[in-house]
């Protein structure tokens, strides 16, 4: 069969240990990238740049930093959205205030704002677990959009907290158009992505992971507990806050408090729910799941019921579109509680003992 590893020796830990151990993965993840680079900005519409893409991106990038913290570290955290907004805001500062920034090093200061504040609200986290944990993450999505709303400064003395973000340019080149902003957050999305995916596999990665199974066992072999739930909160505060800043000057464009409500941080928990917790490509399954298959539904359903002359109304539609997503949900959950991503690597699996059973 095509996805066999029969014949590729490994003569290095270093060979052994890379993220694509299989040829056939290097090679179908290189074609993957490149059509991403190249395939579709020649093939993409500006609705499917503006109003998909961009928005799945966005939203993967901050699932995957509340998987950091939930999956892999355990912490249990509902401030997601308080952490994009404290992205975002900081973000608009910056170019404001700071004449000439570099929008990568708006990207960067602005997710180390976030991180600080993470590490301010997972303070608790070093008496406390589980859902009282999640309780004292719930402060940071109320205290954060108060703190917006209150103090006109941060939203340079807007009276409704309303900002409207300028334009932005990379080395020259300016950020203004659906494709451009598409792949700028691509690129950024992809090398973060890349940085997740070996932290999570360095000795860092190995203690959220030992802290996540059994914190007292983890502390007794050595690992600093206080150390290792604040750099995961540092870490994942930071992934929210360049996703935040990413929504705000590529998706959005005008952002306001209120738009990083609490519906958003549980948006993003089933993102790493559905698509698989403690998984890097669980976090982009997931959020293709809840911001892809709503809008395949919104454009199949109406043709279909016309096709089977069902007398539906749009609102009929539209509920029919809720229950079908709500009983895809409940159906992947019933059938592999570990999300989409453990379907993914079972297939792999299957495929690569096929045709023998497993």
């Amino acid at each position: 069969m095509l996805y066999r590893e029969a014949g590729q020796f490994k003569t290095s830990y270093i060979a052994d240990s890379q993220i694509f151990p299989i040829r056939q993965d290097r090679i179908i993840f290189t074609l993957f990238m490149v059509f991403a680079f190249v395939g579709v900005p020649l093939l993409g519409s500006e609705y499917w740049f503006s109003a998909i893409l961009v928005p799945f991106l966005v939203f993967a990038l901050a699932a995957l930093g509340l998987n950091v913290l939930t999956g892999y570290a355990g912490q249990l955290s509902l401030g997601s959205a308080a952490f994009m907004a404290v992205g975002a805001y900081a973000a608009y500062n910056f170019q404001l205030r700071v004449d000439g920034i570099p929008i990568v090093a708006t990207l960067l200061l602005s997710g180390g704002c976030a991180a600080l504040v993470g590490v301010l609200f997972g303070l608790p986290s070093l008496r406390i677990k589980g859902f009282y944990l999640a309780v004292a993450t719930l402060a940071a999505q109320f205290f954060v959009v108060w703190a917006l709303t209150k103090f006109p400064w941060f939203s340079n003395n807007s009276s409704s907290g309303v900002i409207s973000t300028p334009k932005i340019d990379f080395f020259g080149i300016a950020i203004d158009t659906p494709v451009r902003k598409y792949l700028f957050v691509l690129a950024v999305v992809s090398v973060l992505a890349l940085v997740a995916k070996n932290l999570v596999r360095s000795s860092t990665g190995r203690a959220w992971m030992a802290v996540r199974d059994m914190d007292v066992a983890a502390e007794v072999i050595g690992i600093p507990l206080m150390r290792t739930k604040l750099t995961a909160f540092a870490v994942s505060s930071f992934y929210c806050g360049v996703a935040g800043a990413l929504y705000a000057f590529c998706y959005l464009g005008s952002v306001e408090p209120d738009g990083f409500s609490l519906d958003l941080s549980f948006r993003i928990l089933f993102m790493i729910i559905i698509g698989g917790v403690g998984s890097i490509l669980g976090s982009f399954l997931g959020s293709a799941f809840i911001l892809l298959l709503p809008i395949f539904l919104d454009n199949a359903l109406p043709p279909l019921a016309a096709l089977l002359h069902l007398p539906f109304t749009n609102a009929t539609v539209s509920h029919i579109q809720m229950m079908v997503f709500g009983a895809l949900i409940i159906f992947f959950l019933i059938a592999e509680p570990h999300g989409l991503a453990r379907l993914w690597q079972i297939a792999k699996e299957k495929l690569r003992l096929w045709p023998f059973p497993h």
